[in-house]
């Protein structure tokens, strides 16, 4: 039957798929982005799966009279954080997926 793909070859590109998609899961837990807000005086580390590192908080931006403002400041560092680090996983898989569109599988990203 000409024009059916060799079941045993698109098996076979699956699965290489999966692999290279496993280590670039890998790979990108160890990559980490850098965020921050209020000129630097809270800045966090966020890695590619989505982890939250690190928070830094500068001494100065520490009053208890506004902690409002530091509130502020720690979710505004967290979510650019959470921003950047999902834009690279995002770009990551296009490379990998070659701009495929495809949907979003719990626990692929």
């Amino acid at each position: 039957m000409k024009g059916i793909p060799n079941m045993g070859n698109l098996m076979k590109q699956a699965q290489q798929f999966q692999n290279r998609m496993a280590k670039l899961q890998a790979e990108l837990g160890q990559r980490t982005i850098e965020a921050s807000s209020g000129g630097g005086m809270v800045s966090v580390v966020v890695n590619g799966q989505q982890e939250l590192l690190s928070i830094k908080i500068d001494r100065e931006v520490v009053n208890p009279e506004d902690v409002d403002m530091l509130q502020d400041l720690v979710l505004a560092a967290v979510n650019d954080g959470f921003s950047r680090a999902k834009k690279m996983v995002n770009d990551e898989m296009g490379k990998l997926t070659g701009g495929l569109n495809l949907p979003n599988i719990p626990g692929l990203m």
